[in-house]
């Protein structure tokens, strides 16, 4: 209220995940608006969300389970606009109305041309930073007079393009943390003695001085981020916290793994699988029912382990996430905090000290993720001024490199620079709570404890809390145990990950190529191959498959482990020597 009684620009909100904005776009309309509210979500997992938060008729309503209203039968009503199911009538008798950006500002959607300019006058964003500044024209331009509040926990774009807005409030993640609202998080990095990469029969080795040195090459960070050696020692710290949180309360905490492509996913759960894990991948891949089932067994704790690529995004709620494993490099904050943000759902509610909330984030540092953990820590404790910068696009470098292509439809190479060998020498642990900062020794002291005390209140200072915490901020770990893979095990993934691997070859080849899948080029200028691009390329590579090993055809179920292991390292250079067949053949 008091921001729009002098001003009329939009106002930004930043509230960490689980930290209430859903109770805040709920409370909003009872003093902003006086006709209707419209809320718009990012996508359609948040929109039903929002509405199962809103709806009275349902009996864990935010009104409800909140103790807002004592009496619902004036509404507030809700409408949900989810395509031809619903209609104009339903927003006409509705004080609030949910809706997702794609629906209102597409080109090909009918419902924004359909409200009055007049028939909001409070329009609420929920994960802002998500919209692009076409989009948000749209529906400014649309209604003209409304207000406009965009919530979000990251403050700026993955773009580095501006926010409409201006950032009015913002809770800190560390307050959030004392307070219980999120879970304490730590994270665990590990940090080689050596590293030896490995390219077309040529080895380097490389000390820890030096690693530091490389992480920020992209070469040396893809290179950590494919490596089997390096993507086990990531899983074992992985399951030792996870077994740890599990000891502790028997709660059924999970994995949350991020892999850079489905390539790399199905390698990394490989490695889970290989370790006797239950784990599951998703990727945007998977048919709708296949995903439907992958979510329903996490949900169902029927995995400890799921493996994603870009798919767990905001509104993705699942307290049981306890540890995200990062298996891939961030070369922005914005994405890196919203799949921390998995992970940081509290099991119980306003207690931070239960074992239960407790969090973890295990990577490596050659993906040189540290840069985001750092910026992600320094979150709360940027200056206003500088955060405001952030809104409309302006410093943080590492915000905006995001990259280019989408990673989960490019097939990986693994005969590039890839760490063959790595001997580690410990894993570095970070809290996120920093007790080097003021700020966060003052929320500390003001925190209450168990029985409700605070630390100043019982007399600790400063400096002696301080002092207390600084042997918990920062502190060298052991390595987790190797965990021994039986060798049937292994041989079965493997033999899994080989045709999943030779089916990506393939659209690579396609695509390097430039031919059409339904075309008949391959089977044009090569005689012995038959059918289309697709079915001709499929036979062509698996036979070269097969003649590398030194086997016919439907015969890999047979195949020793070695096999295996030396046809997957090589699928690159067959899938190459195919393809130059197929050029060759095709250019005569």
């Amino acid at each position: 209220m008091e921001h729009f009684a002098q001003k009329a620009t939009p106002a930004i909100i930043q509230l960490p995940v689980g930290c209430g904005k859903t109770g805040v776009a709920a409370i909003l309309p009872f003093s902003l608006s006086h006709k209707r509210t419209l809320i718009i979500a990012p996508n359609t997992t948040i929109r039903q969300g929002l509405y199962a938060d809103l709806n009275i008729s349902n009996a864990s309503c935010f009104w409800k389970k909140a103790g807002v209203l004592d009496s619902f039968t004036s509404g507030p009503f809700t409408a949900l606009v989810d395509g031809p199911k619903a209609n104009m009538d339903d927003c006409v008798n509705s004080h609030i109305v949910v809706a997702n950006i794609q629906q209102l500002a597409s080109s090909a959607d009918r419902w924004l041309s359909q409200f009055p300019h007049d028939f909001f006058d409070l329009v609420i964003i929920d994960e802002g930073h998500h919209v692009a500044a076409e989009s948000w024209q749209k529906v400014v331009r649309a209604f003209p007079q409304a207000r406009f509040v965009s919530l979000t926990a990251t403050p700026f774009r993955a773009d580095n393009k501006e926010l409409l807005g201006e950032l009015i409030y913002r809770y800190p993640f560390a307050r959030a943390m004392l307070n219980g609202y999120i879970k304490h998080i730590v994270s665990a990095s590990a940090h080689p003695a050596e590293i030896t990469f490995q390219a077309r029969g040529e080895s380097d080795t490389y000390t820890l001085d030096q690693i530091l040195d490389l992480k920020e090459e992209a070469w040396f960070r893809r290179g950590v981020a494919l490596s089997d050696e390096c993507n086990r020692h990531i899983a074992e710290k992985a399951v030792e916290k996870l077994q740890s949180l599990r000891a502790a309360t028997g709660f059924p905490h999970q994995i949350a793994a991020s892999a850079m492509s489905i390539d790399h996913a199905d390698q990394v759960r490989a490695i889970f699988q290989e370790m006797g894990l239950q784990a599951e991948a998703i990727h945007s891949n998977l048919p709708d029912d296949r995903k439907a089932a992958v979510l329903a067994k996490l949900r169902n704790n029927q995995i400890d382990v799921i493996v994603q690529v870009a798919m767990l995004g905001e509104g993705f709620d699942h307290p049981p996430l306890s540890v995200a494993a990062i298996f891939r490099p961030y070369r922005s904050l914005s994405p890196y905090i919203q799949f921390v943000g998995r992970v940081m759902r509290t099991v119980e509610l306003n207690d931070p000290n239960s074992p239960n909330n407790q969090g973890f984030v295990v990577s490596h540092v050659g993906l040189n993720n540290e840069e985001q953990w750092d910026e992600f820590r320094d979150l709360d404790t940027q200056d206003q001024q500088m955060v405001r910068g952030w809104t409309r696009g302006e410093g943080n470098d590492s915000i905006g490199r995001t990259g280019s292509g989408n990673p989960e439809q490019v097939a990986q190479r693994f005969d590039d620079p890839v760490a063959q060998d790595e001997r580690l020498s410990h894993f570095l642990n970070r809290s996120f709570l920093d007790p080097t900062d003021d700020r966060v020794i003052e929320e500390m002291l003001d925190t209450p404890g168990p029985g409700g005390f605070t630390y100043r209140a019982l007399g600790i200072t400063a400096d002696m809390l301080r002092a207390q915490s600084a042997h918990r901020e920062e502190h060298e770990e052991r390595p987790a145990e190797s965990v021994p893979v039986q060798p049937q095990v292994r041989r079965q993934t493997l033999r899994s990950r080989l045709d999943s691997r030779s089916k990506s070859i393939h659209q690579r080849i396609l695509a390097d190529l430039g031919l059409a899948r339904a075309g008949f080029d391959i089977s044009r200028a090569i005689k012995a191959s038959r059918g289309n691009n697709t079915d001709a390329l499929y036979v062509l590579l698996n036979r070269e498959i097969n003649t590398f090993a030194g086997q016919g055809k439907r015969s890999r179920d047979k195949w020793t482990l070695d096999q295996l292991q030396a046809a997957y390292d090589s699928l690159d250079e067959i899938g190459d020597q195919v393809a130059e067949t197929i050029r060759t053949a095709t250019e005569e």
